[in-house]
C-alpha cells in the first residue's frame, strides 16, 4: 500500500473518527467499515458525505492491514499501543477481535448486533444489500453455558429470521470454532 493511500483516523476516548469525508466514504464502500455519523441507515454509499466512526475492533483490523493510521492528539499510535488501549474498552476484547478478524478474513461483512442481543450480525454482501443471515454470540471457551440463554437466543434469532451461532476460541489449535443451532419441533 502506498503511504499516501493510508487513511488518517483520530482516537477520542473509545471512538475512532475519520475526519476526511472522502476517506470515510472509501472505507465504508470498501467493506461497510464504520458508521457514518448522523446518517441512520445509508442506502447508497456512492454519495455518502459524513464523518465516519470506527469501532475499536474495526480500527484494529484496518490498522493491522495497513489501511489506516490512528493518532491520539499529535502522536501516532502503534498497533501494539492501540490494541492495548482497545482492550480497556471491551469485555472479552481478544475473543471478540479474533472472531471479527476470522469472519472478515473469510470475506464476510461484520457489523455490531446489539439490537439482536448478540455481538455481531454477519452479512455475505453488506447492510442494505442483503439481510444478515447470522447473528454471532462470542463466548470464552471456559464459559459456563446456561441452557436458558441458548433457548432465549434461539427464539430471538428465529423471530428475526437469522441463524444463531456461538463462537469461541480453541486456544490449543489457535482457531475460532463456530456452533450453529438449528431449531425444530418434535
Amino acid at each position: 500500500m502506498v503511504e499516501t493511500d493510508v487513511v488518517e483516523a483520530s482516537l477520542y476516548g473509545s471512538r475512532v473518527l475519520v475526519w476526511s469525508k472522502e476517506d470515510g466514504a472509501k472505507l465504508y464502500k470498501s467493506g461497510f467499515y464504520g458508521k457514518p455519523l448522523n446518517v441512520n441507515k445509508p442506502k447508497d454509499a456512492s454519495d455518502l458525505n459524513a464523518y465516519l466512526e470506527l469501532s475499536p475492533l474495526e480500527a484494529n483490523y484496518l490498522l493491522e492491514k495497513g489501511v489506516i493510521r490512528v493518532r491520539s492528539g499529535r502522536s501516532r499510535l502503534t498497533k501494539e499501543r492501540f490494541l492495548k488501549l482497545s482492550r480497556g474498552h471491551y469485555r472479552l476484547f481478544d475473543e471478540l477481535y479474533a472472531v471479527y478478524k476470522d469472519l472478515r478474513g473469510k470475506g464476510y461483512v461484520v457489523r455490531p448486533a446489539m439490537k439482536f442481543g448478540a455481538d455481531f450480525a454477519v452479512y455475505q454482501y453488506g447492510p442494505g444489500i442483503d439481510h444478515a443471515p447470522f447473528i454471532i454470540h462470542v463466548l470464552p471457551n471456559s464459559a459456563d453455558i446456561d441452557p436458558i440463554e441458548i433457548v432465549r437466543a434461539g427464539r430471538l434469532s428465529h423471530t428475526v429470521r437469522k441463524k444463531f451461532v456461538l463462537a469461541t476460541i480453541d486456544k490449543v489449535q489457535k482457531k475460532v470454532l463456530y456452533y450453529m443451532f438449528n431449531w425444530w419441533k418434535a
